[in-house]
């Protein structure tokens, strides 16, 4: 009998101390002054309590608390403070796991992965720049003269100090009227705050810019009060037009209507179109330069500027080029009807350097076909022949008269060369060269 009862006793015992709550040990840098009987809470509810506090091996706070649900992987730990005027007033809040991940073995260990640790209002001050301090206490300092300079102003701030409170009471007390909805704020408040607090580095970024746009503006501040001055104008037009744009929208809607099957195509054709703006930028910026560039004389403006004055000397010079463009037309016919020659002579030439050696192309020229030189037997030496005696293998006319276009070789059976007198256009006269002015051969 006696055993039996020291068995129930020690079972109510250890009932009664562990509270049907799960151990867990979470791992923090540093303990944050966390004291054992500090509260645990899940979503600013408390489920349990601090039981103790470790040193590990590597100098890392182990704190051991019990909770009264099961935690599941994925849960996090963050070491908060109720107020940043007390010491000890820290608490430990957890993020627990999804349910639907596997649940955490009881007495397990969450590492520094899982863990955050507070910021102390000292570490806050420390990160301020050596000048930002100095300001602040200044400030503290500064507000504590005015307290012993001007009481009088201190008074009447201490006079309107007890109103100001009791309608702060009064404020609290229509926040307490309702306490769901004031119980359901603080939660939803607590919700937001933690989700802040995990992105903290886009909260600094999105500060950051603020403050570079705040700057920004602030450096135009005379162009920015002369906006705010035009401001009230232009919102009551802005009324007027938009009480007007009711109506147009009212008339534009059928348009709209009937525009949606015409640009169901619109969005393939945009993306389309994003390649050729792309190409389209370099251009633009070669288009700028063109248009204006900085220097003298080197631009597409500059040339606008002086093209007057080109114009009336050039003004002057067109009657004088017209004749003679007149004058040379008659010319330009007659070596016209030569363009056969001279591109057949270009190929001729092209198939006399068709021959080629280790050294290349070469050509095989001989003088003395050209009549220009004759073989002396008596000296062996090339002689010039002079010019009344060079035209003399080509015909007694031939240095008297030209050829004809097409008599740069035999004449064909069919008549079609030399080509004169119509019925060939562009052609010259029987009588400005020779027909029978040929190379000699059938």
């Amino acid at each position: 009998m006696v055993a039996l009862a020291l068995a129930v006793i020690a079972l109510v015992i250890v009932y009664f101390n562990s509270n049907g709550g799960h151990q867990y040990t979470f791992v923090f840098q540093n303990a944050g002054q966390l004291v054992p009987d500090n509260q645990v809470m899940v979503g600013g509810s408390p489920v349990g309590s601090v039981e103790s506090i470790d040193l590990s091996d590597d100098n890392l706070a182990e704190v051991h608390v019990e909770v009264e649900q099961e935690l599941h992987e994925g849960t996090t730990a963050v070491i908060r403070a109720t107020s940043l005027s007390g010491v000890a007033n820290h608490y430990v809040s957890i993020s627990p796991g999804p349910n639907s991940s596997p649940a955490l073995e009881e007495g397990a260990t969450l590492g520094l992965a899982t863990t955050t640790t507070p910021v102390d209002i000292d570490q806050l001050f420390n990160t301020f720049p050596p000048g930002v301090r100095k300001g602040l206490s200044e400030f503290i300092k500064g507000n504590a003269k005015i307290f012993q300079y001007q009481p009088e102003n201190a008074q009447t701030a201490y006079k309107y100090l007890g109103p100001g409170l009791n309608r702060t009471s009064a404020l609290f007390s229509e926040l307490s009227s309702d306490q769901q909805l004031l119980e359901s704020f603080v939660v939803n408040t607590s919700k937001l705050t933690t989700a802040i607090s995990q992105r903290g580095t886009q909260l600094s970024d999105a500060v950051s810019h603020a403050n570079n746009a705040f700057e920004a503006i602030a450096s135009q501040n005379v162009a920015l009060d002369q906006s705010l001055r035009e401001l009230p104008p232009v919102l009551r037009q802005s009324n007027t037009t938009f009480v007007n744009l009711r109506a147009a929208l009212d008339d534009l809607e059928p348009l709209v209507d009937t525009a949606k099957p015409a640009t169901k195509n619109l969005a393939p054709f945009l993306a389309e179109l994003r390649p050729v703006l792309a190409k389209l930028k370099p251009f633009f910026h070669n288009l700028r330069l063109a248009v204006a560039r900085p220097g003298h004389g080197n631009d597409l403006a500059e040339l606008l500027q002086v093209m007057p004055t080109v114009q009336e000397r050039a003004a002057k010079t067109f009657s004088n080029s017209e004749d003679a463009v007149a004058a040379f037309l008659p010319d330009l016919t007659n070596w016209r009807a030569y363009a056969p020659d001279f591109y057949n002579a270009l190929g001729k030439l092209g198939a006399v350097a068709g021959y080629y050696d280790g050294n290349g192309h070469y050509i095989r020229a001989s003088f003395t076909a050209q009549n220009l030189f004759k073989y002396n037997a008596e000296s062996g030496v090339l002689e010039p022949i002079s010019k009344a005696q060079q035209y003399e293998p080509f015909g007694p006319t031939a240095s008297a008269n030209k050829r004809c276009p097409g008599g740069a070789t035999q004449p064909a059976s069919d008549g079609s060369n030399p080509f004169v007198d119509p019925p060939w256009s562009g052609s010259v006269g029987s009588s400005e060269c020779n027909r029978d002015d040929v190379p000699p051969g059938p």
